[in-house]
C-alpha cells in the first residue's frame, strides 16, 4: 500500500536522477534547452498541483515513459538519436526517425491522463462521450504544439534550432505528418479506453 501510495514521487525522483544525467554534455545545449523550456513548466504543474489532483498509478507510468523519452530527444537532439540513427543506416531510410515514435507516444501515453482529468475535474460521463472529448483535446494540442513550436524557432531564428529543435530532416511536411501521428496515438489508446470501458460495463 505504501509504495502504491508513493509510487508517483518514485517516478519522480527516477526522473529527475535520469535526467540529471541526460543534462550532462548534450550534443547541442542551446537545443537542450529549448527542449527543457516547457518540461519544467509542466513538472512545475504536476508537483504543484499533486496535492489537490493526482492521476491513476498507470497515467503517471505513461507520463514517465514520455518525459524519458523526450529527455533523450533533448539530449542528442531527435534528429541524431544514435539508435535511430543505426536503424537508419542499417535499412536505408531517409531519415531518423525517433521523432516520429515520441510525436506518436504523445497522443497515445496522454490519452489516459487527458481523459481521467475531463471525468474527474470536468464530470465528463465515462464513455463515448469522455473519449471523443479527450481526443479531441489531444488533437488539438498536439496541433497548438506544433504552431508554438514554429513560432518560437521563428522568434530564434536560429538556424541550428531549424535544423535540431524542429527537426525536419528536409520533410516540408514534418509538422502535418507530426500531428497525423499524434492523433493516431490518442485514436488507438482512445480505443483501448473504449474497449476497457465496455468491458467493466459488462
Amino acid at each position: 500500500m505504501k509504495l502504491k501510495q508513493n509510487y508517483p514521487k518514485i517516478l519522480l525522483v527516477i526522473y529527475i536522477i535520469v535526467w540529471i544525467i541526460l543534462a550532462i554534455k548534450p550534443n547541442y545545449r542551446s537545443v537542450w534547452i529549448d527542449e527543457n523550456i516547457l518540461t519544467a513548466i509542466f513538472i512545475s504543474i504536476f508537483i504543484i498541483s499533486y496535492r489537490w489532483f493526482k492521476f491513476s498509478n498507470t497515467s503517471y507510468s505513461f507520463i514517465f515513459v514520455f518525459m524519458v523519452l523526450h529527455a533523450i530527444g533533448g539530449h542528442y537532439s531527435y534528429n541524431e538519436m544514435p539508435l535511430f540513427d543505426w536503424i537508419k543506416n542499417y535499412f536505408g531510410l531517409a531519415r531518423n526517425h525517433y521523432d516520429r515514435i515520441v510525436h506518436f507516444m504523445f497522443g497515445f501515453l496522454f490519452f489516459l491522463p487527458v481523459y481521467e482529468f475531463l471525468v474527474r475535474i470536468f464530470k465528463v460521463p465515462k464513455g463515448w462521450r469522455a473519449i471523443f472529448l479527450t481526443f479531441f483535446c489531444v488533437a488539438a494540442t498536439k496541433g497548438i504544439f506544433e504552431l508554438i513550436e514554429y513560432g518560437y524557432v521563428w522568434v530564434r531564428a536560429d538556424s541550428l534550432n531549424i535544423t535540431n529543435y524542429l527537426g525536419e530532416q528536409g520533410d516540408v511536411w514534418d509538422s502535418q505528418k507530426d500531428v497525423f501521428l499524434g492523433v493516431l496515438g490518442g485514436a488507438i489508446m482512445g480505443f483501448f479506453v473504449w474497449i476497457k470501458e465496455k468491458t467493466i460495463k459488462k
